[in-house]
């Protein structure tokens, strides 16, 4: 799935250009007072920005580092997503080898996030499961987040985790192995031994969330509305837009597979 072992082969990286480039929505910019750690240029025109880690670093010096770094941007995102971010800080750590993994130091993809369907950016060819699959190679590390976040919101699979309290590390480290995040059994139990370990919960704890009206069905008429599908445009992004369950969105219109396309017009229920 998506954890990188560190046992991975090595092998020569490709990278290639597609005509057009990378579209993350809503790409978070990076914190100023992080610009010191992410590099913003390379000689090589091909390569992409970096967090700039000292080689001569010790272990704990670079775990220290990552988490000082990517801590207020997993903040950010679990602002904007409700994802715990002592989870994405725990697999970040995970999957990009504290930051020195090939695909986060050649592509900025600190979550090995495979190219999939649909992805119009760079791409770098990997040994992972089989030889030579295709990763995401991002602009800088932040954008790796952002894809990260969009990827477990705009999943059905993980839908459920969004039930889950947002500090709730342990039912989210659980729920994420029960969906088929990764392969590895003890996936769960390293994510948590790594909250644990470093105290990633404190991030979680530093942001405040309104409390959720809890939603009754009814069994009157549902009055609607219409929204007309924009490129870009996602059924997450479509029931966050209007403040709707998701379910009751897809329920209304009769969606399969989650599918939508520009100028679809939707009923949204109100």
């Amino acid at each position: 799935m998506l954890v990188l072992g560190s046992g991975c082969g090595v092998r020569k990286v490709r990278i290639t250009n597609n005509a057009r480039s990378e579209s993350l929505q809503q790409t978070p910019k990076p914190n100023p007072n992080l610009t010191k750690n992410l590099s913003s240029s390379s000689s090589d025109k091909n390569a992409a920005p970096t967090a700039a880690f000292n080689s001569k670093q010790t272990p704990a010096e670079r775990i220290a580092e990552y988490i000082e770094i990517f801590g207020p941007v997993a903040q950010g995102e679990m602002e904007t997503f409700r994802i715990p971010a002592s989870i994405t800080l725990a697999q970040g750590l995970l999957e990009s080898g504290n930051g020195s993994g090939r695909l986060a130091q050649e592509a900025n993809n600190h979550f090995g996030i495979k190219c999939h369907t649909g992805w119009n950016g760079k791409r770098i060819y990997h040994d992972d499961d089989r030889k030579g699959e295709c990763f995401r190679v991002y602009q800088n590390p932040i954008s790796s987040y952002r894809d990260h976040s969009l990827f477990l919101t705009e999943r059905r699979r993980y839908a459920f985790l969004f039930d889950f309290n947002p500090t709730d590390y342990k039912a989210w480290a659980r729920g994420l192995k029960k969906a088929g995040y990764a392969t590895d059994p003890k996936y769960p139990q390293k994510l948590i031994s790594l909250i644990e370990r470093y105290q990633l919960d404190r991030f979680d704890k530093q942001i405040k969330f309104k409390k959720r009206k809890k939603k009754t069905l009814s069994k009157a008429p549902v009055s609607s509305i219409l929204h007309t599908v924009a490129l870009g445009d996602t059924l997450y992004s479509i029931a966050r837009k209007y403040n709707v369950a998701l379910e009751a969105l897809i329920r209304l219109n009769t969606i399969e597979n989650n599918t939508i396309y520009p100028g679809q017009k939707l009923k949204v229920p109100q």
